[in-house]
C-alpha cells in the first residue's frame, strides 16, 4: 500500500488539470466519478481544475446518465461539467479551451493575490461551459449537448 501512495503522489505532483470522463451511456461509470473525485482530490494540489466530461453525446438514444444528474453532481462538487464525443468532436476542443481558461483565472488570481489585490474569480466551477464558436468543432450534431 505504501508504494501505491508513493507513486499516486507522484502521478498528480505538478498537474493543473483533471479530466474525469464517464460513458453517458454507462451508468456505472457516471456513479464511479465519485471515487475518482476522491481519488483526485485526496492526491492532488487543492487548486488543480476538475472537470466533469460526459462522453458519447452523438449517442443521445442510448442515454443511461440524465443530464440533470451530471450537472448536479458537477453543482454540489463544484466542477465544470461539458458533454462530449470523442467520435464525433464534438465540444472535444471547447472542453480543452475551457480547462485552459479555468487555468488562466487560477494563475491570474494568484498572481493578484501576491500583488496583494483581493480580486474577485471569475471561476467557471459550478457551471456549465459553453464556449463561443462551439458551433465550429460540433460536428454539425444538433442538440447533442
Amino acid at each position: 500500500m505504501g508504494l501505491y501512495r508513493a507513486l499516486t503522489r507522484a502521478y498528480y505532483r505538478g498537474a493543473v488539470i483533471a479530466m474525469l470522463v464517464y460513458d453517458m451511456t454507462k451508468r456505472q461509470t457516471f456513479d464511479d466519478m465519485t471515487w475518482w473525485l476522491e481519488e483526485v482530490r485526496g492526491h492532488a494540489e487543492k487548486n488543480m481544475v476538475i472537470m466533469l466530461i460526459g462522453n458519447k453525446c452523438d449517442l443521445e438514444s442510448q442515454r443511461a446518465v440524465p443530464v440533470e444528474d451530471a450537472q448536479e453532481f458537477a453543482e454540489r462538487e463544484n466542477l465544470c461539467f461539458m458533454e462530449t464525443s470523442a467520435l464525433e468532436s464534438t465540444n472535444v476542443e471547447s472542453a480543452f479551451r475551457a480547462a485552459l481558461t479555468e487555468i488562466y483565472m487560477i494563475v491570474g488570481k494568484k498572481s493578484l493575490s501576491a500583488d496583494g489585490d483581493c480580486g474577485k474569480s471569475t471561476s467557471l466551477k459550478g457551471t456549465v461551459v459553453v464556449v463561443p464558436n462551439q458551433d465550429a468543432d460540433s460536428g454539425g450534431k444538433d442538440g447533442c449537448c
